[in-house]
């Protein structure tokens, strides 16, 4: 592999330095080029909308290994969240408190979130942020976009431009829990004045800090650019593997305390009469994932310009699991009870095209854009092996559930910018959107009375109409004022409709009210923006789990969330720069009923049966994982190549259901890392050596940042027990390590 890296790198630099002689960088208007490519999906600064821009050179000081939620830390509003406990793996970030299921993600204007289940599973993508040339966040609902509907926030991500010059690069990270990645970047520059060639080749690494939390991924990038003109088109390919242990079954603070913060109950088979404890060494996740882009952009004159993109992702893959104590009958296998090993798989594919024309003057610039996507998947199971009383396993592998999901997405927008006087500019913004959801096959959760798999026969057709107004007023130079006023819909997810088939789960509704002003000049940046988004029909988590611990949901009639992001920066001409943001919010359920389940158990609290579920009226309630407070302190000092930053984040206690439960919450906490570099520039044989260390929660705070909680009414041999919760917690690591270093050929 080592000799591969090098015979790459070689032949690169190699073809890149031929390549040179034909470079005529006048030949292409590159920065009105990449205008074009971005127009159309993103806010710009007179859109009356709350958004944070990260660009290349901020991406790359942070990206060191960590998943890309970790690098948005920075952001406002933002907290991420990581099962292994390390930041990479299975990491997810919440925006105000939405879950990464309504955060709308594209790439290119393509989009990025799973057809079904509407989250964007970053570890199947890893390292795609050392191919990101920039990354905007809005929040709110923000612009109209492709794919899923923006219920709380928009990433919008852009992958590299084209190169002038032909370059290498070779990064590697390695610190605490064997934590590791490799990346290695190749590029031929400006051949003929015309075209390119990029790729990327990266593996990232780690132990984790939980017990077998360990985590192996593979990504690529690749790409070829043509550029002629007013006129670009780029075929890219990016996608990874990755292998996982689980760990997300998140342990009780009991189980903590018996057993210490790193451990890991997944996969937990028995305890020998020694004491120690075996785990199926197997329970791990799997999967392949590869998008195809091709990208047209245009520009016929200084008026008009014009994007259009092909898209398709193929996903692939599996997890394996050991289940204590299952219920033979409902694997369609002989009466009995007995573990059993299972594989649990899944093959889809998502294809489409996005298209966008834009018209620009000097007081006018209006877009007409949409797009249409298809996606297909299949879901299906098998039992790999069971143990009969011999304590033998018995193959079985045979298939005990499989269904096929479809989707037909559609939108079509419009939207406009006009300046009606001096600084005075309005905003709207129309989108249709068209959905038609079906579901078709044998459930993998049994019908008990009728003694079969649950019949899946779902059809779901969905028209939403999603307006955007506003205004932006750009006064004295500096001073920036906008309102804006939008609604959002959003249709169920796939477990919204399959965790229990009783419930009809409708589309949510969301009018979303935001106000704020910004004042900004070369050294000094400082904003507040005011926000309140009223939900019709918001599904809220219900305090029920199925059996692999996801949480299960319902509607709520009125919820709401409200509140205040401030935001100040100062960059002085020494070196020194401040950066800081600050989150207050009141995230509520109005009239919280909860449907708690009612159970009977025997002495040694083993399930006998369910009553009648009761309802039980809350008023009203915490929105789950809603903190009222976040908080994120940047300070950094750079002078002659030498580079020193802290990154502080402060969130506040969070309830981990929707039932206002004291004993289900996750506590405050506050996190420090410290980062340290040295660059060096213009070497005699590179163009760049960068070595440095982060010290990660370098005052070793003991927090959590995720979980589940769930509750009922127990009776032990009849007795009430009265409510009863249970709750988990996803541990973080405490103070950690990674050095890195990086060089540019």
């Amino acid at each position: 592999m080592k000799k591969f890296f090098v015979a790459v790198a070689v032949t690169a630099v190699a073809s890149g330095a031929w390549a040179q002689k034909s470079i005529s960088v006048d030949s292409l208007d590159y920065e009105e080029m990449d205008e074009v490519q971005v127009i159309a999906t993103r806010a710009t600064k007179t859109t009356p909308v709350a958004f944070t821009n990260m660009a290349k050179e901020e991406i790359r000081k942070v990206n060191l290994g960590k998943d890309l939620p970790e690098i948005l830390s920075v952001t406002p509003s933002v907290v991420t969240t990581s099962d292994a406990g390390a930041g990479i793996g299975y990491t997810t970030m919440r925006v105000r408190g939405t879950d990464g299921s309504r955060i709308n993600v594209t790439a290119n204007g393509i989009p990025i979130n799973d057809a079904e289940s509407h989250n964007v599973f970053w570890v199947n993508m890893p390292d795609l942020a050392s191919s990101l040339k920039s990354i905007q966040i809005q929040r709110g609902v923000g612009t109209s976009t492709n794919g899923a509907g923006a219920f709380g926030a928009t990433v919008n991500m852009v992958t590299t431009d084209f190169n002038v010059k032909p370059y290498a690069e070779l990064a590697g990270s390695y610190g605490s829990f064997n934590t590791n990645k490799q990346t290695l970047k190749l590029g031929t520059g400006l051949i003929n004045d015309h075209w390119t060639f990029d790729v990327r080749l990266s593996h990232i690494g780690t132990d984790g800090y939980l017990d077998r939390a360990f985590v192996q991924l593979l990504s690529y990038y690749a790409q070829v650019g043509y550029y002629s003109g007013g006129t670009s088109v780029k075929l890219l390919t990016f996608g990874g593997k990755e292998r996982t242990y689980h760990a997300w079954n998140y342990p009780s603070k009991e189980e903590t305390a018996l057993y210490g913060r790193r451990y890991n109950s997944c996969g937990y088979m028995f305890t020998d009469g020694m004491g120690r404890m075996h785990f199926y060494d197997d329970q791990t996740d799997n999967y392949f994932q590869h998008h195809y882009q091709l990208l047209f952009s245009h520009q016929f004159n200084s008026n008009w310009y014009v994007n259009a993109a092909a898209h398709f992702t193929k996903g692939d893959g599996y997890y394996q699991e050991y289940i204590l104590g299952a219920d033979l009958a409902t694997y369609k296998l002989p009466a009995g009870v007995s573990d059993l090993t299972r594989k649990k798989e899944m093959d889809n594919g998502f294809g489409g095209g996005v298209f966008d024309v834009t018209y620009k003057n000097d007081r006018l610039q209006a877009t007409f854009g949409g797009g249409v996507n298809k996606y297909t998947g299949w879901n299906y199971g098998h039992v790999l092996s069971v143990q009969n009383t011999q304590n033998q396993f018995v193959n079985a592998n045979h298939e005990f559930y499989r269904y096929r999901g479809e989707k037909w997405d559609g939108n079509l927008y419009a939207k406009a910018d006009y300046n009606f006087c001096k600084g005075l500019n309005g905003y709207v913004d129309l989108q249709w959107r068209h959905i038609d959801y079906r579901l078709r096959g044998e459930n993998e959760r049994w019908d008990y009375e009728l003694a079969v798999p649950q019949n899946l026969n779902i059809t779901r057709i969905y028209d939403f109409f999603n307006p955007k107004v506003g205004l932006n007023y750009q006064f004295r130079k500096n001073h920036r004022a906008y309102v804006s006023w939008s609604v959002a819909h959003k249709e169920p997810t796939r477990n919204n409709f399959i965790m229990d088939l009783r419930v009809k789960p409708r589309s949510e509704r969301l009018f979303d009210y935001e106000a704020g002003y910004e004042f900004a000049n070369e050294w000094l940046h400082a904003g507040a923006n005011f926000y309140y988004m009223d939900y019709k029909d918001q599904l809220v988590l219900t305090g029920k789990l199925n059996e692999i611990g996801e949480p299960l949901s319902e509607n709520v009639p009125d919820s709401y969330r409200m509140g205040v992001e401030l935001s100040f920066g100062l960059k002085t001409k020494v070196g020194f720069s401040w950066d800081v943001s600050a989150t207050l919010s009141r995230n509520r359920v109005k009239n919280f009923v909860e449907t708690l389940a009612v159970n009977d158990y025997d002495a040694d609290w083993n399930y006998i049966g369910s009553r009648n579920a009761e309802p039980v009226n809350h008023g009203d309630t915490h929105l789950a994982f809603s903190p009222d407070y976040t908080f994120v302190n940047v300070f950094r000092y750079a002078v002659r190549g030498f580079e020193v930053s802290t990154q502080t984040n402060f969130v506040s206690k969070q309830y981990m259901s929707n039932a206002n439960q004291e004993d289900c919450t996750l506590d405050a906490y506050c996190t420090t890392n410290l980062a340290l570099s040295y660059s060096w520039k213009n070497l005699r044989h590179f163009k760049g050596i960068t070595v440095g260390c982060t010290v990660y929660n370098i005052f070793n705070a003991e927090y959590d940042n995720n979980g589940w909680a769930s509750s009922e009414r127990a009776y032990v041999n009849g007795v009430d027990q009265g409510r009863v919760n249970y709750s988990g917690y996803a541990a973080q690591a405490g103070t950690n390590v990674l050095g890195h270093v990086n060089l540019q050929f």
